[in-house]
C-alpha cells in the first residue's frame, strides 16, 4: 500500500538588497535591481519545470525570503503566485509568507500583497536601539517598524512576525531590554529572536577580528536570551523552537516543515 505524500513547502529566494547588512552571510547582492524582472521570470520557469516532474503536488506553505523580497514590486508577485496556483495544488489554508524590510512597506504595497494572497508577513525589526541598527547598516529606525506594523494591520494581515537580533558588539543589557519592551509593544503574533553570529566574510566579523569592535561576551549573550525568553512567556507567547515564540496556534508552519 502506497502512503500519500505529505504536502510540500516551497521556499523562494529573492537575493536583491539595497544595502548589505554587516552581519549578513546569505546569498545577496546590491545594485542589481535591474535584474529583478528577468529573475522573477526565471523563478516562474523554474516552478514550471519542477511542477512538470511533480504535477499538481499539494503545497501547504510558501515562504518568500531573501535578501529583501519587499524590494520587488507587487506585479511580479502576481505572476509568481499565479504560476504556483496553476502548477501546484495549494491547500485552501496555505500559509504564504513574505520577508520584508520595514522601510519598504507602504499601506498601498501591503494591501496589494494581501490581495494577492500573502497572509503572513515577517518584518526585519532587528533592534530598537539606534546604535545597533547603525552598526548593522540597517536603513530604518524603530518608528518605521511601528508604522509598518500599523500598515500591515490596515491591509488585513493578521499574522505578523518580527525578527530581532541580540548580542551585537557594544550592545548592553539595558539596550536589549528596551528592544524587548518595544517589540512586545507591537503585539505581533510571532517573534523570531536570533543571537548574532559572526559569520566569516561579513563586515562585522572583519571588524571584530581586527579589534575595531569588542568580542561578544558569552555570559551576556546567555543573559539576554534568558531575559527575553522570560518576558515573552509573561506576555503570553509560547516557545516552540530555540529561536521562535508565538501566540497560541500561530507557529510558522514553514519553519516546522524544516524541523520535522
Amino acid at each position: 500500500m502506497m502512503l500519500a505524500r505529505a504536502p510540500l513547502s516551497i521556499y523562494i529566494h529573492i537575493p536583491f538588497c539595497a544595502v548589505r547588512c554587516t552581519y549578513c552571510a546569505f546569498n545577496t547582492y546590491t545594485q542589481l535591481e535591474g535584474l529583478i524582472p528577468a529573475y522573477m521570470a526565471a523563478l516562474c520557469r523554474e516552478l514550471e519545470y519542477v511542477a512538470a516532474h511533480n504535477p499538481h503536488e499539494a503545497v501547504h506553505t510558501v515562504f518568500v525570503g531573501g535578501g529583501t523580497p519587499s524590494m520587488v514590486p507587487a506585479a511580479f508577485y502576481r505572476r509568481l503566485l499565479g504560476t504556483l496556483r496553476r502548477e501546484f495544488a495549494l491547500t485552501a489554508d496555505a500559509e504564504i509568507s513574505l520577508e520584508a524590510n520595514p522601510d519598504d512597506l507602504s499601506r498601498d504595497y501591503l494591501a496589494e500583497l494581501r490581495g494577492l494572497g500573502f497572509n503572513r508577513l515577517s518584518i526585519g525589526m532587528q533592534s530598537a536601539a539606534g546604535k545597533v541598527l547603525r552598526l548593522f547598516d540597517r536603513r530604518h529606525d524603530f518608528e518605521t517598524v511601528a508604522a509598518a506594523v500599523g500598515f500591515a494591520r490596515q491591509a488585513g494581515f493578521e499574522n505578523v512576525n518580527l525578527d530581532v537580533i541580540y548580542g551585537a558588539p557594544g550592545e548592553g543589557m539595558a539596550d536589549w531590554q528596551r528592544t524587548v519592551d518595544a517589540l512586545l509593544g507591537l503585539a505581533a503574533e510571532h517573534i523570531s529572536m536570533y543571537g548574532l553570529e559572526l559569520k566569516g566574510g561579513t563586515v562585522l566579523r572583519q571588524q571584530v577580528d581586527a579589534g575595531a569592535l569588542p568580542q561578544p561576551d558569552d555570559d551576556l549573550f546567555a543573559d539576554m536570551y534568558e531575559y527575553a525568553a522570560g518576558r515573552f512567556l509573561q506576555a503570553g507567547y509560547e516557545q516552540y523552537e530555540i529561536s521562535n515564540w508565538c501566540r497560541r496556534q500561530r507557529e510558522c508552519r514553514h519553519n516546522l516543515q524544516y524541523w520535522r
